[in-house]
């Protein structure tokens, strides 16, 4: 008797944990991480790479080509994710700023205030302008060229595709990741109490 009385309590506590761990599970943001990035350049290597790293770490991050499914309305599953994510990693590569997607996610970034690693791929701060093709409403590239002064003018990362240790850099991008997302904890902690 008081075994099936002790089989039905772990049963019951298992049932408990179950329900608290889905609970906990929809409260999560859609990732701890958004790495905003040119897929062309940079999704099978660096950004891939990277997002395998810390999923392996046991953190969240969101890379568009792994997180978003036909049908999801880009915009806002991506300005969600933005909105959400407590740190952000920018990828920085030869044509980012060719793309309307990278310096939009990257404004929202810089908008909504979040902590940003800049990782410059392939190129130097100083090679990183926004261009005007005509497309954009000039308020849009105002603010696309401010957000990129603030990242370019934020510590960050540099990595030489062809000279650069992958291995290294990956632990080294990976660090930097967590010791972010541990003070972005402690801060938001530090407001709560």
């Amino acid at each position: 008797m008081q075994q099936r009385s002790a089989s039905a309590a772990k049963n019951l506590c298992g049932k408990f944990l179950t329900h608290q761990n889905q609970i906990q599970y929809l409260k999560r943001p859609p990732c701890d991480v958004f790495i905003n990035h040119r897929c062309i350049d940079t999704k099978r290597t660096i950004s891939g790479l990277l997002s395998d790293h810390l999923s392996r770490l046991g953190i969240h991050p969101f890379l568009d080509s792994r997180n978003m499914r036909p049908g999801d309305k880009l915009f806002d599953n991506i300005d969600r994710a933005i909105r959400e994510c407590k740190v952000g990693v920018a990828v920085f590569s030869p044509r980012y700023c060719d793309s309307y997607f990278c310096l939009h996610e990257l404004a929202l970034l810089m908008e909504t205030k979040k902590r940003v690693i800049p990782i410059f791929c392939d190129v130097k701060p100083s090679q990183l302008h926004v261009k005007d093709n005509g497309r954009c409403h000039p308020r849009e590239l105002q603010r696309f060229a401010h957000a990129l002064e603030e990242a370019k003018y934020t510590v960050g990362l540099t990595f030489d595709t062809l000279e650069g240790d992958w291995s290294e850099f990956l632990t080294t991008a990976a660090d930097a990741v967590v010791h972010n997302l541990m003070e972005v904890d402690g801060e938001e902690t530090h407001k709560g109490a």
